[in-house]
């Protein structure tokens, strides 16, 4: 049995979900940032957000990064290659925004907001702009 097969295809399925998460994460704020502080809706929100993350999100990403680190103990990188480096910036990038995800849900849970939703609608590209250059990175491998 090819063992290095099931690793990347656990690492691509681990960044389905860890990218599923970062997508929809700044999207629930957008409308947890419209919801006023302390009614049904906030709560309601405040609860999806904490689950999404720590739930699937954050267990995605160590996932992902558990089987990345496996594929690039095996040689799966030429680091004399620039698209290497490009993918794994890019790869910490998307996981310092994360962690700013993460720093966001802990202000809404605080009902410490003061963010209008206009900022969360323009942070919910981030994470699919750091997805284009990862995949086109390791697909197309352009340097």
């Amino acid at each position: 049995m090819d063992w290095y097969s099931w690793v990347k295809a656990l690492h691509v399925i681990s960044v389905l979900a860890w990218m599923s998460g970062m997508m929809y994460l700044p999207r629930l704020f957008v409308y947890h940032a419209e919801a006023p502080v302390g009614s049904e809706k906030s709560e309601t929100f405040k609860v999806m957000e904490r689950r999404l993350y720590r739930g699937i999100t954050t267990p995605a990403m160590i996932a992902t990064w558990l089987f990345g680190l496996i594929m690039l103990w095996q040689g799966a990188f030429d680091w004399s290659m620039a698209w290497s480096w490009i993918k794994v910036g890019s790869v910490l990038a998307l996981s310092g925004v994360h962690g700013f995800f993460g720093r966001l849900l802990k202000d809404f849970a605080a009902d410490g907001n003061t963010r209008p939703h206009t900022f969360f609608r323009m942070i919910n590209e981030l994470p699919f702009v750091l997805a284009i250059i990862i995949v086109v990175m390791v697909i197309v491998r352009p340097f």
